[in-house]
């Protein structure tokens, strides 16, 4: 039993601490359509990005990642209350507002997570 626990608090620790490396999360953002898939969602907005970033920003358990508005493009992390988990939002400006690009980075389905949160995101700019 204690080496159960043991390793259930080693999982938490590299979930919580593992290193963000941007060069694998801060990328273009490709898709023309919304999307959906189990470990996360692209939406198409007509949001500016600064407004967007301004949302994120102030978003729970948010930080940035990489980027600016300035750059065109923002990659944010938020993790989730209890175990950490991280999740990783980009947010692009396009010529007609922005794509936002959410996923998870551990397991194979975000349970919805990602959407909820950029509908959450959209709704608070209205």
């Amino acid at each position: 039993m204690k080496w159960l626990i043991l390793i259930l608090l080693v999982a938490m620790g590299y979930i919580r601490f593992a290193p963000s490396d941007p060069t694998r999360w801060h990328r273009p953002v490709e898709g023309q359509a919304d999307r959906d898939w189990p470990n996360g969602v692209l939406r198409l907005t007509g949001a500016s990005l600064a407004d967007l970033d301004a949302v994120a920003r102030d978003w729970p358990r948010t930080k940035l990642l990489a980027g600016s508005v300035e750059e065109g493009r923002v990659t944010y992390v938020t993790r989730t209350a209890l175990w950490g988990f991280p999740d990783y939002t980009t947010v692009e400006a396009r010529e007609t507002g922005s794509a936002i690009y959410a996923r998870l980075r551990f397991g194979r389905s975000d349970f919805g997570v990602n959407g909820r949160r950029v509908a959450q995101w959209l709704a608070a700019l209205r």
